[in-house]
């Protein structure tokens, strides 16, 4: 049926009309117009005070504070399985529209690599906003141990406690004890914080992974008094402060090594950072970067980061992305011998499980 001109004029109006408000101040304004008057929730999925809750807290405080709308914030925490109820939890469950933001923990794309039974998410469809900084971690001992240096533990046991089995506090001295010899006795289950009150009573003699900033921000009086040793440091490069302690890299024989030890160290680059869940609409996405960006600079956040011994050293949101999807991207056969090195009692054999010999060869890791 032909359009009459009656028709044709309202449409042609219309369209007009449209092409204005696309135009206008209030269309720009869609991410102004959703969180004016709303909460956004930030679940941490480390235990209460961990670093990552301490880090969230402030850090989504200040996006908050350069979001459109001016939403209020609150903090919740959802722990267990290292990191994993929390994450699922953001993955599957909470709301997909801006309003709820997450602080996960760095091993939670290595997870997805090594263990994807144990993933119910994708971690390249979160949209990854942001970290505050590049920490190095750390497996330390009690000064009542006996046990100074990382050398030691290749032939004294040291028993330490670790998080959760999916944890990096409780694969990487697994896979050291599985591919090196080192004689690390694991205890783990315990909430991070809890970790260092089993230290005090003498339950443990050390803990098998904390960030180097915890040791500062929390116990610092630990590291002055000499209470523990920092045996191994876990990263990309020796982190200030601890030039003399050597990396779990270094201590590889051979580049086959290297390479499985670089890929449980690469969630170091991950941090403490803050995710959206997936689905989130590409304009709020783009805002809460924005925040994040912005936050980092805020001189009030700089100022409240350095009273909590809080480094910045942030990863953009872009970036954060990219290397987050390339870690997803991990070859299968590396996933798969680094996957059989963080298994419990696995013997970690070179020549029978690299396919190129040659990659076993050599003494160094350097």
């Amino acid at each position: 049926m032909a359009m009459t001109g009656w028709m044709t004029s309202v449409l042609g109006a219309a369209t007009a009309i449209a092409l204005v408000q696309a135009a206008s101040p209030a269309a720009a304004d869609s991410v102004e117009d959703f969180y004016r008057g709303k909460t956004i929730t930030v679940i941490s999925t480390g235990s209460v005070g961990s670093i990552y809750d301490l880090s969230s807290r402030l850090t989504v405080k200040y996006m908050a504070k350069h979001l459109p709308g001016d939403p209020q914030t609150i903090a919740k925490v959802m722990t267990g399985a290292g990191h994993l109820v929390g994450t699922n939890h953001l993955y599957n469950i909470a709301p997909k529209d801006g309003t709820t933001l997450g602080a996960v923990g760095e091993t939670i794309p290595l997870i997805q690599v090594l263990q994807p039974e144990k993933a119910k998410y994708d971690v390249r469809k979160f949209n990854w906003l942001g970290n505050p900084v590049i920490n190095n971690l750390t497996i330390v001992s009690w000064h009542t141990s006996g046990v100074t240096s990382i050398q030691q533990v290749f032939d004294k046991e040291l028993i330490i406690g670790t998080g959760g089995p999916g944890s990096t506090s409780t694969q990487n001295p697994r896979a050291l004890n599985n591919i090196l010899g080192t004689k690390f006795k694991i205890i783990s289950g315990f909430p991070g914080a809890e970790i260092d009150l089993a230290m005090e009573r003498g339950e443990v003699n050390g803990r098998g992974g904390a960030i180097w900033s915890w040791w500062q921000t929390s116990k610092p009086q630990w590291i002055a008094e000499k209470k523990i040793n920092i045996l191994l440091q876990i990263g990309p490069r020796r982190a200030k402060g601890l030039e003399n302690v050597p990396l779990m890299t270094e201590l590889a024989r051979n580049e086959a090594e290297r390479r499985v030890l670089a890929l449980l160290s690469s969630s170091v680059m991950v941090g403490r950072p803050i995710l959206a869940p997936p689905n989130v609409p590409a304009d709020r996405v783009a805002a809460l970067r924005a925040a994040f960006r912005a936050a980092m600079t805020d001189r009030e956040y700089v100022a409240e980061a350095a009273k909590l011994n809080l480094d910045i050293e942030p990863t953009y949101g872009d970036e954060l992305q990219k290397f987050v999807e390339e870690i997803a991207s991990t070859p299968p056969e590396l996933a798969k011998i680094a996957g059989s090195a963080i298994i419990e009692g696995h013997i970690f054999n070179c020549k029978e499980q690299v396919k190129d010999a040659k990659l076993c060869e050599g003494s160094g890791g350097e």
